[in-house]
């Protein structure tokens, strides 16, 4: 992993830091961060929000079984490859991508957005982990917390995409991009820890272990993906494809995907 990537010794990581320690994504007045917007965030984020999300292992319950993670320091790796390269590093394109349409005034974009995003999953368990979560999500959204945005995935032109969804529901939070982006990798992260947990098995120590040396990762990849735009999106992460494509014929089964 080259540095200025997604490794912890990159300079865009130290960049992100600089930031934060001089308070730059808090001093920000037009998309500054208030309590109760960072309270709806969290709500949204929690494992308790009815998403169905812990039913789904993003290929890792194949992963488990074939023997590529069998402990902490397999899973770290597996998970940061697939935040790096993989699903991890789209989703955070697609999150700063629909986050910019609305800052910037150009909500007019994102079902172009939202269709690109729901036509990028690279396998039919892909396709259902999303579409089944982006859906139970919207529908929460509008019952707990409508906004005008969430209108628009309900055209059929503009399918909901967790990313897309809650980066453009962050924006009209006035959530600083900085520190929503790092809050929904962070989650997706510690979505499938938890699903490592079950699966490998770990301890819950372990499992936060893992989540804390994602940490600095997160943060890189975040910082990135905000420069970023859909002519970035790209996918090395062949390994976490292929697990989800065997996953569809294993056998004995805990996980959705």
């Amino acid at each position: 992993m080259s540095a200025g990537e997604c490794g912890p010794d990159g300079a865009a990581l130290f960049h992100v830091l600089t930031r934060c320690r001089h308070g730059g994504a808090m001093t920000d007045q037009t998309y500054g961060q208030t309590a109760l917007a960072f309270l709806r965030l969290q709500s949204w984020l929690s494992p308790s929000f009815p998403n169905g999300a812990y039913s789904y292992s993003h290929g890792l319950e194949w992963a488990v079984e074939a023997g590529y993670v069998s402990d902490r320091r397999s899973l770290i790796d597996w998970l940061e490859a697939d935040l790096c390269y993989g699903s991890g590093r789209n989703e955070a394109i697609f999150f700063s991508e629909a986050y910019r349409c609305v800052a910037e005034g150009a909500e007019d974009q994102l079902p172009d957005l939202a269709e690109l995003a729901a036509a990028s999953r690279g396998t039919s368990e892909f396709v259902l982990e999303s579409a089944q979560q982006s859906s139970a999500c919207l529908t929460t959204l509008r019952s707990v917390w409508p906004d005008r945005i969430l209108d628009m995935f309900f055209d059929p032109k503009c399918p909901p995409v967790l990313a897309v969804l809650l980066g453009a529901r962050a924006a009209r939070e006035r959530i600083a991009v900085d520190i929503a982006l790092p809050a929904f990798l962070h989650s997706y992260v510690a979505n499938l820890v938890s699903a490592g947990v079950r699966l490998v098995p770990l301890g819950q120590t372990d499992g936060q272990l893992a989540i804390a040396a994602l940490e600095l990762p997160i943060l890189s990849r975040s910082e990135i993906a905000s420069r970023e735009t859909v002519d970035d999106l790209g996918s090395a992460g062949l390994m976490v494809e292929l697990a989800s494509i065997a996953h569809e014929l294993q056998y004995t089964r805990l996980f959705r995907s």
